[in-house]
């Protein structure tokens, strides 16, 4: 195809969707509330992604110590649980600061359960906080550090925890959660990519006298095509754009209230705007213009068998 025929049929391709106005309306149209559907999925299932991976990154193994460690044990055990692949970051909380940190999280409650404990007869053991690159491998790597007091006669580690059974309800959970959501989203790009399709064959069944009549004059199949499929893309590009630019202003509103509203903010964390826009808008915008083309491509077939 030469340059001049290139533009002949992007011409072709503008002047169908202007000419075709109320058709090109109802194209759009149909575009914009099936992207926009899936976009809100797509940013449903992101948020609900992204606070699933909020809760598996608070869990921790807490280790806690025999009163009798002496410092170097202490430390030639944190020394051996860093080293472990698995662990990210470990911390030495000793007996005081977790007198305190318990004091702090149960609150004006806690007192009264607390009432009469202090540094001089503080319960608590001296412990770690250990927290791994994968939530997954908490409970593997739990047994690994319980497995470390084999290997020193003083028995350093009084026990290990966290949480058990609740966590690995939390991983099932949040792996259902992610994957519902994966299919979902993929049963909703189809249904969009029907919904547009059906639009666009409408659209190009009331153009079949014209398309009859160019086969008869002599046209080629190509040349038949090709504004249909620029034809398509605009459709499918404008529907996209129409679609970012509502899909984005809803959301920035709605990022902007829970930061504003503190019981919500309490609640829900959404990721802003600015980490997300560019990926989603490009998809958006790439779905639309590929399910443009492809909806002219397979309604104009039929018609070129004549």
């Amino acid at each position: 195809m030469n340059f001049s025929t290139f533009l002949r049929h992007m011409r072709e391709g503008f002047r169908s969707v202007f000419r075709n106005g109320w058709m090109s309306i109802a194209s759009i149209t149909s575009i914009i509330v099936s992207l926009f559907i899936l976009g809100v999925f797509i940013l449903l299932v992101f948020n609900v992604n992204n606070l699933a991976d909020q809760a598996d990154s608070q869990v921790e193994v807490n280790v806690f110590l025999e009163l009798n460690v002496n410092q170097d044990l202490r430390e030639q055990l944190q020394d051996e649980i860093s080293k472990m692949p698995e662990v990210s970051n470990i911390r030495y909380i000793p007996k005081d600061k977790g007198l305190e940190e318990l004091r702090e999280n149960l609150g004006e409650g806690g007192e009264s359960f607390l009432e009469g404990y202090a540094k001089d007869n503080n319960p608590l053991p001296d412990a770690f906080r250990v927290q791994v690159i994968e939530a997954t491998t908490v409970p593997f790597v739990a047994q690994k550090i319980e497995a470390l007091n084999t290997e020193h006669v003083e028995k350093p580690i009084l026990k290990v925890r966290y949480g058990g059974e609740t966590v690995q309800t939390l991983f099932k959970v949040t792996a259902l959660i992610r994957n519902i959501g994966l299919i979902l989203v993929a049963a909703l790009a189809l249904m969009a990519m029907f919904l547009i399709a059906n639009t666009i064959r409408v659209t190009i069944l009331a153009r079949r006298r014209e398309i009859s009549i160019m086969k008869l004059v002599g046209a080629t199949n190509q040349f038949i095509r090709w504004p249909f499929f620029i034809e398509g893309a605009l459709l499918g590009g404008i529907g996209s754009i129409v679609t970012i630019i509502i899909l984005f202003v809803g959301y920035h509103q709605l990022v902007v209230a829970s930061v504003t509203s503190l019981s919500m903010a309490s609640m829900v964390t959404l990721i802003p705007l600015q980490q997300i826009w560019l990926w989603l808008g490009g998809l958006l915008l790439a779905l639309g213009i590929v399910i443009g083309v492809w909806g002219s491509t397979v309604s104009i077939r039929r018609f070129l068998k004549v």
